[in-house]
């Protein structure tokens, strides 16, 4: 594929990026154009790029929506007393927010000064940077968006591989979905294409739990329709009905797993009828699709935000995976395996038990709990957070309790927000400092769980930054330098040592770890400064994936061979790199055999750890029945987020760039809308603990009785023609509270809010 200079923006070429609304990334290629040649005219699927291959869905379609918002950032801002803001120039806005985070530091301690975002669903790298400002700031406390998301499939992980893993749904004869809708969520590659491949071929078999009959469900062979928030029950008598009905696979889990007697135990006298009951799938149904999934020479698995945003969200994972590991279903083509990420995003090997330090909440992949957020800043214990560094990420929207999350920042010290747009937590802010879009720089993701082909995409920027803008990693790079820590030194050697060749450059930066002070953590901006402008194609920001490549040629380094990158040990990272560097569409980095799973299992003796005690009682309790999480003050359910055809995530602040539910309809039963007296288009009134709002209604049959949605991705705050600030739908944590929240990981229960339902 050709590709045009970045400067001869005008011309009718397609150039090579990817798709930043969720996290499969797909490779697009986009067409500028218009007047300023900045629009972007056409987007299309990029068949050059390894795994998407040419597919997209309808919403990558409408990134000029993203690229050219009208609430883009175009100065640093300053907030003044009364609340307004007025611009200041970089080098006040560098020089006060050094200065500032200094003194907290000074004050109060670096780990008073908490670091939350670092990147989202289509930007990564700016998190590495960040690690060297909060590294000179001693910041040590972190969040993002996976602390309230996965974080409790994490700590699952942990206890039972070491490792994280993935389902092969390209080659299952069984594909179980649990609490999603690829459909509309995504999160394989090619989702539609796989999921009517499953479907359609009679020697395979498509499973969906869900309380919605979502879309993925209607493609389904079986959809295991349960009440709202009983995934648990359901998995458990699944599990149960392994053991009872002698359909486990022993003879596998004898040669790679251990504490299976211990979990046989606690199974065996489960009464599946009454947990059948609990969770409204008929027994004969649990029954037959268990027994199908144990007799499949293969059988993939998926759970994600309908499970992990609800109750019992961290034993669902646990139990997700007993009926994984069961049935045998690991390392084997069609079932699940463990990938081999250029870099992991959060570890799941074993680790001790840290705490974060007001209220003692477990912090998995080092990550502190999003929910317990306001509680670690709202209290006079000395040990508060009193700063926060906000990048990439609006916490003040998309975290719960929207009310509480607010009144934490009015109580913080200082906090300073890097972003694109005006964002609802940049109007909380101190400082507002902005920086290029994520199609004017280089940048890439960590969501690589390909196997066995598995794939990396630095992307270059498709346009420069406007006129006085820039990218995180030269923010970053001028904080560390005000905060009089840039090893200036170093990096005029490192540089030198580039131009001399790697082998110099590779010995230089090993000297550098053993001689300058906090060279690890200082490292990424070392780089950009060092290396950065020598790079090819403007892809400065990517120097830091030099250090990531030398790891990962360490850590695997046969899969990168397997994949035709050649060089000594001394040489791989390199190789790798220029590999990374030279691929527009990506590049297939490594390539695994099927044993390779086994090998990246990482618990003390290399096997699967079947037991987990830490999550018993939780399991024992079961037994009691489902807890009344509804009454007659709120009778219903909300699942408060479900994915659209058109909702992503609030990069989007347009509300123009939706083409269908613009004011993001609640969706009900026709049972509930006729006791209720309301027509479709009618409007009803919303109340939970926490709020209330007024919303139009989509009468859906894909709702049970009692169950109701409302979209992710809305209720943010854009401007309108006249310059005012106007909202599109719903902002959903007003309505959820942060003490709702899984009792382990603590993670939100935002799919299961009981609330109010009332025609207007």
């Amino acid at each position: 594929m050709k590709e045009s200079p970045m400067s001869d923006a005008t011309a009718p070429t397609l150039h090579a990026t990817a798709c930043i609304l969720c996290e499969c990334n797909c490779g697009i290629l986009v067409q500028l154009g218009g007047p300023d040649g900045r629009r972007f005219e056409r987007v299309h699927g990029d068949k050059a790029h390894p795994a998407s291959r040419g597919y997209t869905c309808e919403k990558a379609l409408r990134l000029d929506h993203y690229q050219n918002g009208r609430d883009r950032l175009t100065a640093p801002l300053r907030r003044r007393p009364d609340g307004t803001f007025e611009e200041i120039s970089w080098e006040t806005a560098i020089r006060e927010v050094a200065e500032r985070f200094s003194r907290v530091r000074d004050v109060h301690g670096g780990a008073s000064i908490f670091y939350y975002g670092g990147g989202g669903q289509g930007n990564h790298l700016p998190g590495g940077y960040a690690r060297s400002t909060r590294a000179v700031l001693g910041s040590a406390y972190r969040s993002n968006a996976l602390a309230q998301e996965k974080t409790g499939e994490l700590w699952v992980a942990s206890q039972m591989t070491g490792c994280f893993t993935r389902g092969d749904f390209e080659r299952c004869e069984v594909g179980v979905f649990i609490g999603k809708n690829p459909w509309f969520s995504h999160g394989i590659p090619r989702a539609r294409v796989t999921l009517r491949e499953i479907s359609r071929d009679p020697e395979r078999c498509l499973v969906v739990i869900d309380p919605r009959r979502t879309e993925t469900a209607e493609l389904a062979d079986v959809h295991l329709q349960v009440k709202p928030g009983t995934d648990a029950w359901l998995l458990a008598a699944m599990v149960a009905v392994l053991v009872q009905e002698g359909l486990l696979a022993r003879e596998w889990l004898d040669a790679h797993a251990t504490g299976l007697d211990d979990v046989t135990s606690r199974f065996a006298e489960i009464d599946v009828a009454w947990y059948a009951a609990l969770c409204g799938v008929d027994e004969a149904t649990i029954r037959a699709t268990t027994r199908r999934i144990a007799a499949a020479e293969s059988a993939a698995f998926f759970e994600d935000l309908g499970v992990q945003m609800n109750r019992h969200s961290t034993l669902v994972s646990y139990l997700h995976r007993l009926l994984c590991f069961g049935t045998g279903n690991f390392g084997k083509p069609g079932s699940t395996y463990a990938p081999a990420p250029l870099q992991p995003l959060a570890n799941a090997a074993p680790g001790k038990d840290r705490r974060s330090p007001v209220t003692g909440s477990r912090i998995i992949g080092g990550l502190v709990p999003c929910n317990v957020i306001p509680d670690e800043i709202l209290t006079d214990h000395p040990g508060r957070f009193r700063a926060m560094l906000v990048e990439s990420a609006n916490p003040a929207h998309s975290l719960a309790d929207t009310a509480r999350m607010r009144e934490a920042f009015e109580a913080l010290e200082l906090v300073v927000t890097i972003d694109v747009a005006m964002t609802e937590t940049a109007r909380l802010s101190h400082y507002v400092l902005p920086v290029s879009t994520q199609y004017e720089k280089a940048e890439a993701t960590f969501f690589n769980f390909d196997f066995p082909d598995n794939y990396f995409h630095l992307r270059r920027p498709l346009l420069p930054p406007p006129q006085g803008l820039f990218s995180e990693a030269e923010l970053h790079a001028r904080l560390v330098e005000e905060l009089g820590a840039m090893p200036n030194a170093a990096v005029d050697a490192l540089r030198a040592a580039w131009r001399e060749g790697r082998s110099a450059f590779r010995m230089k930066f090993m000297e550098c770890l053993g001689t300058v002070p906090q060279f690890m953590a200082l490292a990424p901006v070392a780089l950009y400064r060092a290396i950065g402008p020598e790079l090819p194609h403007g892809l400065g920001e990517g120097a830091v994936l030099w250090a990531l490549t030398q790891l990962a040629a360490q850590r695997s380094g046969a899969s990168i061979r397997r994949a035709g990158v050649e060089g000594s040990d001394e040489e791989l990272g390199d190789a790798l790199f220029d590999a990374v560097i030279d691929a527009p569409s990506g590049v297939v980095f490594s390539v695994d055999t099927w044993d390779e799973s086994a090998r990246r299992i990482e618990t003390s003796d290399r096997r699967i750890h079947l037991a987990v005690p830490e999550l018993w009682d939780e399991l024992a309790a079961l037994e009691v029945g489902t807890e009344a999480a509804t009454s007659d003050a709120f009778p219903f359910v909300l699942t408060a987020g479900e994915r659209r055809s058109f909702t992503a995530n609030t990069i989007f602040r347009e509300p123009a760039w939706r083409r269908k539910d613009a004011a993001g309809a609640l969706r009900i039963s026709p049972a509930d809308a006729n006791k209720l007296g309301v027509e479709d288009g009618g409007r009803v009134r919303v109340t939970t603990k926490r709020g209330s709002v007024e919303v139009p209604v989509e009468i859906s049959d894909r709702m049970q009785a009692g169950h109701v949605s409302l979209p992710n991705g809305m209720g943010t705050d854009a401007t309108d023609d006249t310059g005012a600030l106007v909202r599109s739908g719903v902002a959903l944590n007003e309505l959820t509270a942060s003490e709702d929240r899984d009792p382990f990981a603590g993670t939100p229960w935002h799919k299961h809010v009981p609330a109010r339902v009332e025609a207007l």
